[in-house]
């Protein structure tokens, strides 16, 4: 099953008259944040295919609408209406759900460096992946598998990420693949200007791919591919 995932930047192959042609073949989509919801519903009302996403450290403007650590209370007005209209993805930081047989879950945000929204600390991270803990141990009983993907927007610790606090990625994410062995991890955050820079690692069961501008996967498969 090929899986079209994008982060971070607006892709003009994806942001483009022939996203239909060109990404035909997708069942869903992936997001892995900073990205604006437009964005989504373009791929969405494209594609028609189903998108799961979570949210970054930007791109922040309706987070409220879909995560109850940042709610606040609505207003009538137009300009309200259009803070909190949500798009046609579904929101699955926190969350485990099943989709054409896949079984995938998401952890959004980026390490603490200023205080800002959606920004946690390692321990912090620890903590929130514990909301994904019974929904894993259902899929193992049900499934005979905790977890195909997870969806994440910083990368794990010293996997992809930078020195700076910003950009460090998380250490139980590491704790996470070596418990729950998903197929693959699928990040964003940590940006891409080099074709020789690296966006494929494999960490003990666990395919890492970071999803700058836009990657296809394939469910199942060792098999990657950009589309130029």
């Amino acid at each position: 099953m090929k899986i079209l995932c994008v982060s971070d930047y607006i892709d003009q192959l994806v942001y483009s008259a022939n996203i239909k042609t060109r990404f035909k073949d997708v069942s869903l989509v992936i997001s892995c944040g900073d990205l604006p919801l437009d964005y989504y519903d373009f791929i969405i009302s494209s594609l028609n295919k189903p998108l799961f996403f979570v949210f970054g450290n930007h791109n922040l403007k309706r987070i409220a609408f879909y995560d109850h650590r940042y709610r606040m209370p609505l207003s009538s007005s137009a300009v309200a209406y259009d803070r909190y209209r949500p798009c046609g993805g579904q929101y699955i930081s926190g969350k485990v759900v099943t989709e054409k047989g896949l079984l995938i879950a998401g952890l959004g945000g980026s390490m603490r460096y200023n205080n800002g929204m959606n920004q946690l600390s390692d321990r912090g991270m620890y903590f929130y992946l514990l909301k994904l803990i019974p929904a894993l141990l259902w899929n193992k009983i049900m499934y005979g598998r905790f977890l195909d993907i997870l969806v994440t927007h910083a990368p794990p610790y010293r996997i992809h990420d930078c020195e700076d606090i910003c950009h460090r990625g998380f250490k139980a994410f590491l704790w996470f693949m070596k418990v729950f062995k998903p197929e693959y991890l699928i990040h964003g955050h940590i940006h891409l200007y080099d074709q020789n820079e690296e966006r494929k690692t494999k960490y003990l069961n666990t395919t890492i791919v970071n999803a700058f501008k836009h990657y296809v996967i394939e469910a199942g498969e060792s098999n990657e591919q950009t589309t130029e």
